[in-house]
Parts: C-alpha cells; sequence; structure tokens
C-alpha cells in the first residue's frame, strides 16, 4: 500500500500500485466505493496489464484516511489526488475513471493538465443532478444522499440508505466516512461551474466515454462527438461496466487507449 500526504493535517491517500511501464494509468472509483475492489481485474486483465498502474481510493474513501473538516468538494478532491500523483512522480497519466471518479477526473485534467494525458470515463456524471421531486421515492444515487442535511445524514439518513443501496454497493461504501459520503454526495449532485460535461468539451486531450448500451443513446452525444469525445456504448451491463461484462470493459478501455490522438 502507497500513500501520499494531501491535506496540511497530515491526511492521506493511499492507492495499491501495479508496476509496469510508463506512463502510468490511474484507475478512480465512484462515489462510496473503493479503486482496488472495482479495477483490480481490469488493471490485470490480459488486454490492460502490463503498465504501471494506480488504484487510488479518494480522500475519504476505501483505505484513505477520512478528514472531517476536509470540503469534499470536486476541486478539493482533485487537487488531492493531484497532490497524491506528485507525490508518485506521476506525469501526463492515462486516467480511467468510473461515475464520480470520473467528474474528479475531469476536474484534474483542467485544473492539472500536465498530470492527464488521455481520459476514459465509465458512466461518469457530467451534468448537475436533478433533486427528487417532493413525495418521490428518493433514488439510491449522489441525489437521494444529498436529499438529506449533513445532520440527517449523520444522525440517521446513512442508515435508511445502508438499507436503500443493497448489499453490494454498502460493502464499499461502509468503509468511506459518512462526512465524506455526504458532502462528497452533495457536491457531485451540484456539480461544478462551468458544468463537468463543459470542462469535459473544453479539454483538449485524448476523451473516450463509456456507457451502458441498454441505457440507450447519452445525453449528448452529438455535442461531445463534435468536441473529440469518443462516445462508446458498452453491452451486457449496468452503472458498473467493469464488473459487469469485464471483457466488453477492457477491450473498450484499450481500444480507447489506442486510439490516434485527435482532438477537435
Amino acid at each position: 500500500m502507497h500513500s501520499a500526504v494531501v491535506t496540511a493535517e497530515g491526511d492521506r491517500i493511499r492507492w495499491v500500485e501495479l508496476a509496469g511501464e510508463e506512463p502510468a494509468r490511474v484507475y478512480l472509483h465512484g462515489l462510496g466505493s473503493t479503486s482496488p475492489a472495482y479495477f483490480a481485474a481490469s488493471a490485470t486483465h490480459p488486454r490492460l496489464a502490463g503498465r504501471r498502474s494506480l488504484l487510488l481510493d479518494l480522500l475519504g474513501h476505501g483505505h484513505s484516511d477520512r478528514p472531517e473538516e476536509f470540503s469534499y468538494t470536486l476541486e478539493a478532491h482533485a487537487d488531492a489526488v493531484a497532490d497524491a500523483l506528485l507525490e508518485a512522480e506521476v506525469a501526463g497519466a492515462e486516467v480511467i475513471a468510473h461515475s464520480m471518479g470520473g467528474a474528479v477526473a475531469i476536474v484534474l485534467a483542467h485544473r492539472h493538465p500536465r498530470l492527464v494525458s488521455r481520459l476514459v470515463l465509465v458512466d461518469a456524471n457530467l451534468d448537475p443532478a436533478e433533486p427528487p421531486a417532493p413525495g418521490a421515492q428518493v433514488p439510491a444515487g449522489s441525489s437521494g444522499l444529498a436529499a438529506y442535511t449533513e445532520e440527517e445524514f449523520l444522525a440517521g439518513g446513512w442508515a435508511e440508505v445502508r438499507d436503500r443501496v443493497g448489499a453490494h454497493w454498502w460493502s464499499t461504501m461502509r468503509l468511506a466516512g459518512r462526512t465524506a459520503l455526504h458532502r462528497s454526495a452533495v457536491h457531485l449532485a451540484a456539480g461544478t461551474r462551468p458544468t463537468m460535461r463543459e470542462l469535459l468539451v473544453g479539454l483538449r486531450i485524448p476523451r473516450a466515454f463509456l456507457h451502458p448500451a441498454e441505457d440507450g443513446a447519452l445525453a449528448g452525444t452529438a455535442e461531445l462527438e463534435a468536441a473529440g469525445v469518443s462516445v462508446v456504448p458498452v453491452a451486457d451491463c449496468g452503472h458498473n461496466i467493469m464488473l459487469d461484462n469485464p471483457d466488453a470493459f477492457a477491450d473498450a478501455v484499450r481500444a480507447a487507449l489506442d486510439a490516434p490522438v485527435h482532438v477537435r
């Protein structure tokens, strides 16, 4: 296990590192997840193995520290990841990032362009989330967590979330600090200004966006493709593409990483 101090108070981000060739690949997980659990099989898949790979846990999640005073905005997450990558002497990384991790990766590439050479986003958040309508069933994702105030979530809302998300997601969500989990969800649901989508369109590096084919066409595909983002539907999977269809995921990621550099 590797680590780096990323706050003035000494809090550490931790990651599992696989040896291999440069440039490095960095894997970032989603809300309430952890990269070793979600990406270990992908990083060692025959189509992706052999590259130096950092399976990094965002601050507040997994094996990383869970500071109570950290803001957990997307920008703060991205800056903390940047500090960890600098400590690891990583530059020009190929970043493969799922869900909230994809939003963090977009902000990372925008704020710290020297650190990122390519982005592969895996069903990532691109837009602010609409809050649940009054009386509607509360969803399991970031907007559902953000529907609680921090006080409500810490006082018992977390248990309602636990029962709603199911055993699989809770198996990693329970590793996250409760304050970290709620604040991360609130800021993910609110998004960035400009939005993550707008930041993605403006990046000048190769970018791919993988999404489940069963969800239908990705909103805004034409605009993304016009900006040079490769939009790739993946069959036989849900949101957790890397877990639901590992071979198709590895094929899609490898194709994205091997694609010629072409930025419009």
